[in-house]
């Protein structure tokens, strides 16, 4: 029986949102669930975030975002992915996102969206459903 590599995470918090106890939350919960996870720390560029995702050889970037800069800067993190041909590497976001913008961020690019309240297994069965690789 063969063993499937574990799904690789990247969390960032692109921008200038000083705010980063919802992204530690969300990556100890992945991490606690057997993810790998990468977190990029505060103020990250999207090629920074980018960057990382290809280094490390993630599956997903996951964003931070509770500045209101979602739909500016999961647009940058996207268009990145796609300058370097790196379009597989799927992209979630939570923070402080309204409703109207759901359907904009997904025509984006944005495969999930988890605001505040979100359960961590919630996010956790996310991951693991869409982004666990076939054994």
């Amino acid at each position: 029986m063969s063993q499937s590599a574990p799904v690789r995470v990247v969390i960032a918090k692109p921008g200038l949102d000083g705010h980063d106890r919802g992204a530690k939350v969300v990556a100890r919960a992945l991490r606690d669930a057997g993810v790998e996870v990468v977190y990029t720390g505060l103020h990250q560029m999207p090629d920074q975030i980018v960057a990382t995702a290809i280094q490390e050889d993630a599956d997903a970037i996951g964003l931070s975002i509770l500045s209101g800069a979602h739909m500016t800067q999961c647009a940058k993190v996207i268009e990145a992915l796609k300058e370097k041909d790196a379009s597989d590497i799927k992209v979630f976001v939570g923070g402080i996102i309204p409703e109207d913008d759901f359907a904009p961020l997904k025509e984006m690019g944005v495969v999930a969206i988890f605001t505040p309240g979100t359960a961590t297994q919630e996010i956790v069965d996310w991951v693991n459903e869409n982004l666990a690789h076939a054994a």
